[in-house]
């Protein structure tokens, strides 16, 4: 980490906003003036030179003034990141009456989020093996197929056939539907707690057998693609420059490859701390002059998903720590509700 002087930094954070407000390289006289500098334009110009010496900042060949370099907007964010505010401000959407729906919860989040900044929001829904049981339904379609219907916290539904050697007693259908909803729903799929719950010794040996027979769809959830969700690629496309343009047709390609964009997230985090990416850091060439800010939602014990902001190298970092790190905040909240912990 490099060391600046407290008026270094000052004058590195000014011309960061600065450049990130009107998008002109930014002169010393015109910071003296914008930002009521007690200094002289030539004092200022002797620490924009030092800045530029360490390479956070550089200039066009047909300007005077400066701009960031991806090292400066590195030091810049970091100060940000370690001056947050106590508890995050609150977010603009109350999400307490999507309870039952979390994933409608999300998709808000993201339309929200691309709303208040004009940044490509991605927001990752909770892995499937993280989500409690809501509710079971048990089905006799012809006399030897049952069909299980799981439905968990975060609204997905998984359906099972199961074909049995014999015809299926209707009252035992009937009895184990039941029984899976007295005594799994609140419970995490695949945990300790629920596979307790369906080892009841207590179960007649033709209800505990038929039990055995169901059990992989709540103990061993079927596998699938995290799911993200992506708001704001129109508005992002409108508000950016030539250049930012040809930046975007990498990040456009990278979009019709989810899973990809998911990995680029997942190695960005940084426990439950908010981070910041820029550049190189994201380690894809297709994102080598954008910059990812993100926090992670969940709950106590555990991060259930991330929520991002993705943009050009200059975008405003503060709203965009602030935006996600309400947002999660508020995430983490409804999870609270929504989830049961065992």
């Amino acid at each position: 980490m490099q060391v600046l002087t407290q008026r270094q930094s000052e004058i590195l954070s000014l011309v960061v906003e600065e450049y990130v407000a009107t998008g002109q390289p930014v002169a010393s006289k015109a910071l003296v003036e914008r930002s009521g500098l007690d200094v002289a334009p030539s004092t200022v110009r002797g620490e924009l030179a030092e800045l530029e010496r360490q390479g956070l900042l550089t200039h066009p060949h047909t300007s005077a003034g400066r701009v960031p370099t991806e090292h400066g907007y590195r030091f810049f964010a970091d100060r940000l990141l370690e001056h947050l505010e106590p508890r995050p401000p609150s977010f603009p959407l109350q999400l307490s009456e999507a309870r039952s729906e979390l994933e409608t919860a999300l998709q808000s989040t993201t339309d929200m989020l691309s709303e208040l900044t004009r940044l490509l929001a991605l927001v990752s829904a909770p892995a499937v093996e993280t989500a409690t049981v809501r509710h079971v339904e048990v089905l006799l379609l012809q006399p030897h197929v049952v069909m299980t219907v799981v439905i968990t916290s975060t609204g997905s539904v998984t359906k099972r056939l199961f074909r049995f050697g014999h015809a299926v007693d209707p009252g035992l259908v009937d009895w184990v539907g039941s029984y899976l909803n007295e005594q799994i729903v609140g419970l995490r799929l695949g945990s300790q707690s629920l596979r307790r719950r369906l080892e009841d010794p207590s179960l007649p040996a033709t209800e505990r057998g038929f039990l055995d027979v169901l059990r992989p769809v709540l103990e061993r959830p079927a596998p699938e693609e995290q799911r993200v969700f992506i708001g704001g690629t129109a508005s992002l496309l409108d508000t950016a420059s030539a250049d930012e343009l040809r930046t975007y047709r990498g990040l456009l390609e990278l979009l019709e490859r989810r899973k990809t964009l998911l990995d680029v997230v997942a190695a960005a985090l940084d426990s439950r701390r908010p981070f910041v990416r820029v550049g190189d850091e994201l380690g894809n060439p297709a994102l080598h002059e954008l910059a990812l800010v993100g926090s992670t939602y969940g709950l106590t014990t555990r991060s259930l998903g991330t929520v991002s902001l993705l943009g050009p190298l200059r975008m405003d970092y503060e709203q965009a720590i602030r935006s996600v790190r309400s947002a999660a905040s508020e995430l983490s909240r409804l999870s609270e509700s929504v989830y049961d912990e065992d």
